[in-house]
Formats: C-alpha cells, structure tokens, sequence
C-alpha cells in the first residue's frame, strides 16, 4: 500500500491553470551565492540531487500509526557555485500570540494545558501561494475547519510555514483565512500562527518601497519588478490594506514547537540574524521596522537561499541550526519537494507525484512544500512526520 493510498489528498475546486513556475529570481540575472563555508566545502553542496525519493524515507515509514493525518527525473538548475541559482527563503519578526484581523487588538496567547492535560495535536502548513480553494479543501480534509470555513480543531496547533501570496489566485484570501483562524482558534484554546516567507518579505517590500532602486547583486533592480518576476498578482497588491501589512510585519522568522525547528526555508541564512530563536525574530523584526530599502533587500536576498540540507553536507547543515536555536528536527516549506527530489515533471505531462511530506538528510529535515504551484499537492501534516 503505498502513502497516497493510506493518505489520500481531498477532492478539491481548481483554483485555475497552473503555469510551470521557475524557483524564486531577482531581477536582471540570478543571485551569485559565495562559497560555501570551509567546513562545508567539498561536502555535499554542489552534490547531484537525489533522482526521485531514493535517500528518505516517506510519510510511510515516519506517519505515527494511529494518526489519521496524515520518478519523473528533472534535475533543479544549479547556480555558479553549485547552489540552486534560483533561491527563496523567509525575513520575518518578532514571537507573537494568534495575530487578529483588527489592527491595535492585543493578541491572546496560546493557554497553557490544565494540570494532567496534555497539548493539543500540532500541524503545519507548507507553502500556499493563493490556491484558497486548496487550503480550504486540505485544511477540511484534515478536520481543523468545518464545512462552513470556521475553526473546529479545538485546542489544537497549527503553524503556517510562511509564502501566503503570489503565483496563485487569491493571496490576500488565504491572509483573510489564516488570520481568521488564529482568533478563532485562541477562542477555542488551541492556536494558529505563521512563519514570514519570502514572499511575505518581498510583498510587503513591493508595497512599501515600489519601483524604488536597490543595489542588488544582479544589478539595479526593484521590489516591485522582482515581485512581478515572482508570481506577484496585482489583484493582492489592490487589495492589501492596512490591517494585512500590520499582521505581515509582526510574523515570526523562527519558531521552536515541541522539539520541531519551524523555518520557512532550508538555508542557513538565519544564523546571520542571531545566536537564539529571539535574537534572530528581533533582529529581523527591527529591519522591518527601522531600516531602508537597501536593507530590506539583503534581507530578501539572504532568505531566498535554499536547498542547504541537500546532498552530503546537508545533515551538518541542519545541526548546526538545531544546535543554535535547539529542537531535533527542522521542518521547512520553501524548496518544493519536487525540485528537491529532481522529479519535477514527466515527458508524459504527468503532474509531479508527491505522496506526502519528504523526510531527508538523515532524517533531520521534513520539507513541506508540496509544489502546489506546479500542479503538486498543498500540504497539511500532522507532527511529528
């Protein structure tokens, strides 16, 4: 039996046509990363992926038995020095309770279980990107939300791994939703919260900052042409109003959720902002809401590295982050899975075959991002995978 068949993805609305999207560019060329660092040269970063699922395991072997959550060989391009060219990654804030859609509100934080009461099941969700009808779908099929749209998981947690917006139909309707739950959730004990994406961080800066030049490495470039490049949707930037971008701005980058190191993207990037999960939400936080454009820009350019827990290295890769910011496994969206794997799409036009979520680099990692945007799956799981 295989996963697909244990776990079967919802009958779900089409959202629309899906184009095959490139991985996240900046304008007027492609992100020349340095060289890895010495303890990693040679290690693995610029190593052939793995063709298909071979060296990890599935949703089979790792999905707790009780739970009722839950090769088509195209290899991901790769830049100068072996990196993926084509990167992505998250610039969020500061630690926050279940953010509220009226801006000034406090936020309530998440309840402490009763004595002898355990905490509720935890969940994430890998990368959205618009597909509302799909969220609603899997997130139905999961049974955190009714029929109607509305909270129905009690006190359970849920963790949104950030990449809300672009590419899909309605970014801003996946912002309405999520930011719904999170006080509907924290009115039934549980919680929900999210992680900034990359695409969080690069639509606020399209907001913000518009057609205004930064130095890029690329050359002069803009948030607002890198945005368009990216799947960027004028109908999200219409509707973004106030409320959306004070409840963007607050997201946390990182998150530590009963021993799960919750990032939006596979880089190690995040040690530059910080030696502690804190130190790195503050530090990206007050560039939010302090800095230029310019910075802002080398904080998107940062967090759109990738695929750092492929290929040899990968595992000491992951360590070195679980050692600074705690946990024992990372849980990441950003990369999707069929580029991580190599099997993107057939020469039969098949759609990208993806069972569930992808456990590598020695076990150490769990990526999420199901490759929605390229007719994959959105995904819904429960931890630990």
């Amino acid at each position: 039996m295989t996963p697909e068949d244990r776990f079967p993805g919802p009958e779900h609305p089409d959202s629309g046509p899906r184009h095959q999207p490139d991985l996240d560019v900046l304008p007027y060329g492609t992100y020349y990363e340095p060289e890895p660092a010495a303890e990693y040269a040679g290690g693995g970063y610029e190593a052939e992926t793995y063709s298909g699922y071979g060296g990890a395991r599935y949703l089979e072997q790792h999905w707790p038995a009780a739970g009722p959550d839950h090769g088509h060989t195209v290899h991901a391009p790769t830049g100068h020095d072996g990196h993926d060219g084509h990167q992505s990654d998250d610039p969020p804030t500061i630690e926050l309770g279940p953010p509220l859609a009226e801006p000034g509100l406090p936020y309530h934080p998440y309840p402490a279980p009763g004595p002898g009461e355990p905490p509720g099941p935890l969940y994430v969700v890998g990368d959205v990107h618009g597909y509302l009808d799909e969220l609603r779908a899997e997130l139905r099929h999961q049974g955190i939300i009714d029929a109607d749209g509305h909270w129905s998981a009690g006190r359970a947690r849920i963790w949104f791994l950030g990449d809300f917006t672009d590419r899909g139909p309605d970014g801003i309707g996946v912002i309405d939703l999520v930011m719904q739950l999170a006080a509907e959730a924290a009115a039934a004990g549980g919680y929900c919260r999210a992680l900034m994406g990359n695409h969080e961080l690069l639509f606020l800066g399209a907001a913000k900052y518009g057609d205004e030049a930064v130095q890029s490495t690329a050359g002069t470039a803009s948030f607002l042409a890198a945005w368009r490049l990216n799947g960027g949707q004028q109908s999200d930037l219409e509707r973004l109003e106030a409320h959306h971008i004070s409840w963007l701005s607050r997201l946390p980058a990182i998150a530590l959720e009963d021993g799960h190191l919750l990032l939006h993207s596979d880089t190690t990037a995040y040690l530059e902002y910080g030696e502690s999960i804190a130190e790195v939400n503050d530090a990206v936080h007050d560039l939010l809401a302090d800095e230029g454009v310019d910075e802002w820009w080398d904080c998107f350019r940062r967090f759109t590295k990738r695929f750092a827990f492929r290929g040899d290295a990968g595992p000491m890769a992951v360590r070195e982050l679980l050692d600074a910011y705690g946990g024992v496994r990372v849980v990441h969206g950003h990369s999707p899975i069929p580029y991580l794997t190599g099997a993107v799409h057939a020469d039969d036009g098949m759609p990208p075959h993806v069972p569930g979520p992808y456990v590598y680099a020695d076990d150490l990692a769990v990526a999420m991002d199901g490759g929605v945007t390229m007719e994959g799956r959105l995904l819904v799981a429960r931890l630990p995978v």
